[in-house]
């Protein structure tokens, strides 16, 4: 069996490109997500906007599963 060390070096330098541009794909998609999420995702909204979760939601423990289903259809879940 006969190796070719210029088939090696190929394959290595390959790899080592594959790395290298893997890893600065995951630092640029990184850098970008940050600038794109907001600073302070849960602030409470400005204006006329409303916060629609809230900690103790509309639907208590002890409702019915029909009672919980038409609240659901009645605001758009």
């Amino acid at each position: 069996m006969i190796f070719s060390i210029r088939k090696w070096i190929g394959r290595a330098k390959f790899i080592m490109m594959f790395v290298f541009l893997t890893y600065l794909l995951y630092h640029v998609m990184t850098i970008i997500s940050g600038w794109i999420e907001p600073l302070d995702k849960y602030r409470h909204p400005n204006g006329n906007a409303v916060k629609v979760f809230q900690h103790r939601g509309v639907v208590q423990e002890g409702d019915s599963m029909s009672e919980t289903l038409r609240l659901f259809y009645w605001y758009g879940g």
